[in-house]
């Protein structure tokens, strides 16, 4: 089938040798820039996503699904609750917890701490925390016998390694004729982990649950129940349907409401960042506008002696679309191909502009995360794709219809 001659006319024009080779510049420019704009915007929307899925990870790695918590921070009688969790098909894993807070004491040095009591052999199926062991183990944390494993920064900052022994101070105390004396326990350092968070390495305590019960006078009492769910993304749905089933005064939360700060956040700055960035590529693909209104004057001519063979104006305004959309698309393929392999690749290429100027980009003492994580998503490639190519098209809108109205006795005066 014959090719319509607008499309070969236009593809002509855009590979063609042009006498004015000032427009041969622009028109690269306008494509080198769609394509670092469309490239940007993919990296960026993919180290968004991958920021959102690492954070999720690691907060679900030390955090849980779904908490269920007792009003008055004590919750009786939790097997039957576990039991009745349990009961829900969704829900996979039930694990008892007492949490509260402590203050440790090595040499002088003192920190405030969140200590949690668990079971290690029922943690392991809510969490993740065995993964994260630097030295030591979770398994050495047996009733009675009051070890503790410590976060990375938690450890560092006391100045404790595995086998040291640390003061743990609980805020609870016990009332003697003389006042109330502060609860004071000596713990042995059995284990240090390091789930890469700050905010969990350098605040976060685990102990046994006994010893946790014991150290904070709750008997067989816990601060709440632990659950894993088959589809994390379903816990909103899934703690609305336990509600209904728990019989007991408790609060019901699941990662998103613990956690709803932290992703609004990023999700926030990812829309955020998707505006900039297409307003980006907007000025590359409007750049196109002024190449196109060149090439016009320049085929003045052109476009006269087609008009008098008998071109339609929107013949010769289809021509010029054709030259700027083949431009734009050009520039779309290559600034795709680019923004595709440094996303994929950005966890070597940013180590290496690291090593090279001497500069850690993501600190760790600041950063809740301290690598650059990346996810590249094919529905925000597509999305920017479909943009890119919008813009691109309605830049060629103008300068084409401005072709279209060419008076061809006009454009041939001086010829």
């Amino acid at each position: 089938m014959a090719l319509p001659y607008e499309l070969l006319i236009g593809l002509r024009y855009t590979r063609a040798k042009r006498r004015n080779h000032f427009i041969s510049f622009i028109s690269l420019i306008s494509m080198l820039g769609i394509g670092l704009g469309v490239a940007a915007l993919i990296v960026v929307l993919s180290v968004m996503n991958g920021f959102q899925k690492e954070l999720r990870t690691r907060i679900l790695g030390v955090a849980s699904h779904i908490q269920i918590t007792g009003i008055s921070g004590e919750l009786e009688n939790w097997p039957a609750i576990a039991a009745q969790a349990k009961g829900h098909p969704a829900v996979r894993e039930v694990a008892p917890y007492v949490q509260s807070q402590g203050m440790f004491s090595v040499d002088g040095q003192v920190k405030g701490v969140l200590v949690r009591g668990i079971v290690p052999d029922m943690e392991d199926r809510v969490a993740d925390f065995r993964k994260t062991i630097q030295s030591g183990s979770l398994d050495a944390l047996q009733p009675g016998g009051f070890g503790v494993v410590l976060g990375a920064d938690l450890a560092r900052s006391l100045r404790v390694f595995t086998g040291d022994r640390v003061t743990l101070i609980a805020p609870q105390g016990t009332v003697t004729p003389a006042g109330v004396v502060p609860r004071l326990k000596t713990f042995t350092v059995v284990g240090i982990f390091e789930v890469g968070m700050y905010e969990y390495d350098s605040g976060l305590a685990l102990i046994h649950l006994d010893d946790a019960q014991r150290l904070y006078q709750m008997d067989d009492r816990v601060s709440g129940v632990r659950l894993k769910v088959d589809d994390l993304f379903q816990a909103p749905r899934i703690a609305r349907e336990l509600a209904g089933h728990i019989n007991a005064d408790a609060y019901l939360s699941d990662w998103t409401k613990s956690h709803a700060n932290f992703f609004r956040a990023v999700q926030i700055e990812k829309n955020m960042m998707f505006i900039i960035l297409s307003l980006i590529v907007a000025v590359a693909a409007f750049n196109l506008v002024s190449t196109l209104v060149m090439a016009v004057t320049d085929k003045q001519a052109d476009i006269a002696i087609l008009r008098t063979l008998g071109a339609r104006p929107r013949s010769i305004m289809a021509v010029f679309v054709v030259q700027g959309a083949l431009v734009g698309c050009i520039g779309l393929g290559l600034g795709i191909a680019g923004g595709v392999a440094l996303a994929l690749n950005i966890d070597v290429v940013v180590p290496f502009i690291e090593r090279i100027t001497g500069v850690h980009f993501l600190a760790k003492d600041v950063y809740y995360i301290s690598d650059l994580p990346s996810d590249l998503q094919w529905g925000d490639v597509w999305g920017v794709t479909a943009i890119a190519f919008v813009l691109s098209l309605l830049a060629t809108l103008y300068p084409s219809w401005r072709a279209s109205r060419v008076n061809p006795a006009e454009a041939l005066r001086y010829e």
